[in-house]
């Protein structure tokens, strides 16, 4: 009874952090496409103190967006603060890591051949990984090298990767991801909290008291929102990993996490350029062909793992084997692995003429890495070829 209300309770908090994402990236986008399409007003305007305005039209509307360099004229009775957004999406996103992650943690978190095997360490290694990357972040944000643009960006890329290695050194392979991109919504809703909101206060404070703002704390907060913008993509791209297993259970899934995370934050950056009328088409072209690269690189080496299984003839008693071991503990009446009250998919592979129906199926979850779910039970890959082999030839029986 505990696992269903687990899974109930999953289910509507990965709803709502659906919704609340959506809301947070894209308020996000809207205001990154409004202040670089701003356009140059005229001399009337500029004596009114407007920095930039546009008209736009949608949903069979109007609209006038206006940009003061300072402060309207006449202050507005209800000002909109651009934060719940943010701040819903991260809570949302900590009671579902705590949903599936945390109770499920023997299942989920922690993974054979990791650094952490135990299931409360694998819980107090979570809390520390995404308290230290937003203490490292904000040590790096708050320092002189903020003033440094190409040095940060190159600290904060390598900061990142490194961040993406350890994750695959402590987590299970899908947990390994999900935390990358958790880290990284940590840090863009802690820009948020200790960066942004802050600093729009004090120049709400100062303008009502007649005062010229502080210039340094509205710089620092537009710096913030440019690294959640190229956040952005990366952290879309990791919410949705668990998806691709051929990715997170690559021998190299770090490699490939951070290769997927530079090309999408590369990509974000031509949407930023041409918001402010650059058109640099180069840039897709070699987000692109990287994106080719990498697909191509996997590719080759799923060939070769293939033409590698086609020479090996594995017995049934061996493949019976393998599957009582990698596959019944979860497919059976009863499962044995923790965290697992009925067998996934209604699949039982526990009967031998069930496993001989449904080799078809099989066959697709195995070779696709899909399954052992995680690898929780460390499948090797000679042990993944050997069993792609046996069912590639009951399938063309």
């Amino acid at each position: 009874m505990e696992a269903y209300f687990v899974d109930w309770f999953s289910v509507i908090v990965r709803w709502l952090h659906l919704i609340t994402g959506i809301a947070w990236i894209g308020a996000s986008l809207h205001f990154a496409w409004l202040d670089n399409s701003l356009e140059e007003p005229d001399e009337n305007k500029k004596a009114q103190g407007i920095k930039g305005d546009l008209w736009s039209i949608h949903g069979g509307g109007i609209y006038n967006f206006t940009k003061y360099a300072m402060a309207p004229p006449a202050w507005p009775s209800v000002l909109h603060w651009s934060k719940w957004e943010a701040y819903t999406t991260w809570i949302t996103g900590t009671l579902l890591m705590v949903a599936v992650y945390y109770l499920q943690a023997q299942s989920y978190l922690v993974g054979p051949g990791k650094w952490i095997v135990d299931p409360n360490v694998g819980i107090a290694a979570s809390l520390a990984f995404l308290l230290s990357g937003l203490v490292v972040y904000e040590a790096l944000v708050r320092s002189p090298l903020r003033h440094q643009t190409l040095l940060f960006a190159g600290l904060l890329t390598l900061f990142i990767g490194l961040q993406c290695w350890l994750a695959t050194k402590l987590f299970s392979d899908r947990a390994a991801f999900l935390h990358v991109g958790a880290l990284m919504g940590t840090i863009m809703a802690g820009n948020v909290f200790l960066g942004i909101i802050p600093a729009q206060k004090k120049f709400v404070e100062a303008v009502q008291a007649g005062q010229d703002p502080d210039p340094m704390p509205a710089a620092m907060a537009k710096q913030r929102s440019i690294h959640n913008n190229y956040f952005t993509l990366p952290v879309l791209f990791c919410m949705i990993s668990n998806h691709y297993p051929f990715l997170y259970g690559h021998a190299y899934n770090w490699a490939v996490l951070i290769a997927i995370i530079a090309i999408t934050a590369y990509a974000r950056h031509f949407f930023n350029l041409r918001h402010r009328g650059v058109v640099d088409y180069s840039i897709l072209v070699k987000a692109f062909v990287a994106f080719l690269l990498l697909s191509g690189a996997l590719g080759y080496e799923r060939y070769e793992q293939k033409q590698a299984s086609g020479v090996m003839d594995v017995a049934d008693g061996a493949a019976f084997a393998l599957i009582d071991t990698h596959c019944a503990v979860c497919h059976s009446q009863t499962p044995t692995q923790p965290g697992f009250v009925a067998p996934p998919a209604g699949m039982l592979m526990d009967d031998r003429h069930v496993i001989l129906q449904s080799a078809a199926r099989m066959l697709t979850a195995v070779q696709t890495d899909y399954m052992p779910l995680g690898n929780l039970t460390g499948m090797t890959a000679n042990e993944r070829a050997e069993l792609i082999n046996w069912l590639e030839k009951k399938t063309n029986l």
